[in-house]
């Protein structure tokens, strides 16, 4: 866990330094609710118990822009709309959403092609869909599902720029890499996954939007590939607490063996994957760059140094080719990152992460920690 020191969070500051917003652009909220018309209309969601990413989006977001961060940026609008939850990570949202009145807007007429910048702070991460649809309407926007206080104070309350220029440093390090090994060991077995990158650039979440169509991951701070071939097994530990091997072939989950916990939760997940093949995608390799605090949450806790994760699913936001339409079912179609750390995975040892590139080999991380190889790089 770090120890760094934070400055108070900002709204001011991190949209400064996120977007750079210009004179006159527009900018809005999206939150998820399960029943979106009742909790928005008059912000009943305040007076619900539970609601609390909403509420502190509210809060801290909504509030802020109306008590004069708009207009200290020279933003206009600050509207606020929530959709229905989607129910799982990255699924395609609805169209319709609702405002305080609990007028029924859509989001592909009303929304996207009129703002300029786009919050959308959810339970489920809408990174991909909201990924799509910037390229579609042009506009710049940030993903903060699952926000917490913690995260406020922390992934939230950093500069970004050093961020990005950090994020650059390991990025550039860490590119054109042939394959990368992991060893898992769960108790006494050890085993390796292997991900061929195909030399790929390798990208960077740095929280940076200030350019074109893009959409930011907030709290940002990792290093990514889309893998070109997977072999071997990984651990994969359930909600529920269930423990299994996953067998890999050709980039797919194609079976696995039950350790412990719910054998109905681990056959329910094999049969989704082997009857819907896309669902089970190795579609991502992440390594997290920044010194934070856990927050309890994976959208924060991936970007933590030392730390590393393997997604399955969706990959077309990344640069990948798994589309929803890739999908038998829609509600497979989603993308789920695998995050191994210490808080996260404490049945999961991973003794060593090794990289290749032309020949040569390089120690990413021991026993979740960063090598010399990657603070060398950190340090530039």
């Amino acid at each position: 866990m770090s120890q760094q020191e934070f400055p108070p969070f900002s709204l001011s500051r991190l949209l400064r330094c996120v977007f750079a917003p210009k004179n006159g652009e527009r900018i809005c909220i999206l939150l998820d609710f399960k029943d979106p018309e009742r909790s928005m209309t008059s912000f009943a969601f305040l007076k619900e118990p539970g609601n609390e990413i909403q509420k502190l989006a509210y809060e801290h977001f909504y509030q802020g822009l109306a008590d004069g961060v708009a207009k200290e940026l020279g933003l206009s609008g600050g509207e606020i709309f929530a959709y229905r939850e989607t129910g799982g990570s990255n699924l395609d949202l609805p169209q319709d959403a609702f405002d305080p009145t609990g007028k029924r807007i859509n989001l592909e007429s009303e929304v996207y092609p009129k703002y300029d910048i786009i919050l959308c702070i959810s339970t489920f991460s809408a990174t991909a869909p909201l990924t799509a649809f910037c390229k579609q309407y042009g506009f710049r926007g940030a993903t903060l599902h699952g926000l917490n206080p913690i995260i406020l104070s922390s992934g939230l309350s950093v500069d970004y720029d050093a961020v990005s220029a950090t994020a650059e440093k390991m990025r550039a390090g860490m590119t054109k890499a042939d394959k990368v090994e992991i060893d898992f060991v769960v108790g006494g077995e050890q085993q390796t996954l292997t991900l061929e990158l195909g030399q790929q650039e390798a990208q960077k979440s740095h929280g940076l939007c200030r350019g074109g169509a893009d959409v930011a991951n907030l709290p940002a701070g990792e290093i990514y590939f889309v893998p070109t071939g997977a072999v071997g097994q990984f651990p994969l530990v359930f909600e529920d607490g269930t423990l299994g091997w996953m067998e890999v072939e050709d980039c797919h989950i194609v079976g696995g063996r039950f350790l412990k916990g719910d054998r109905k939760t681990f056959d329910a997940y094999i049969a989704k994957v082997t009857n819907d093949p896309a669902a089970g995608e190795i579609g991502e390799l992440g390594f997290g760059t920044q010194e934070l605090p856990v927050s309890g949450r994976d959208i924060q806790d991936e970007k933590v140094l030392g730390t590393l994760h393997v997604a399955t699913g969706r990959s077309d936001h990344l640069g990948g080719e798994i589309t929803p339409d890739k999908f038998k079912h829609a509600g497979n179609a989603t993308h789920e990152d695998i995050l191994f750390a210490p808080h996260k995975t404490p049945d999961v040892a991973v003794p060593q992460v090794r990289w290749f590139r032309d020949g040569r080999q390089e120690i990413l991380i021991e026993n979740y920690q960063a090598s010399e190889f990657i603070r060398q790089l950190r340090a530039g």
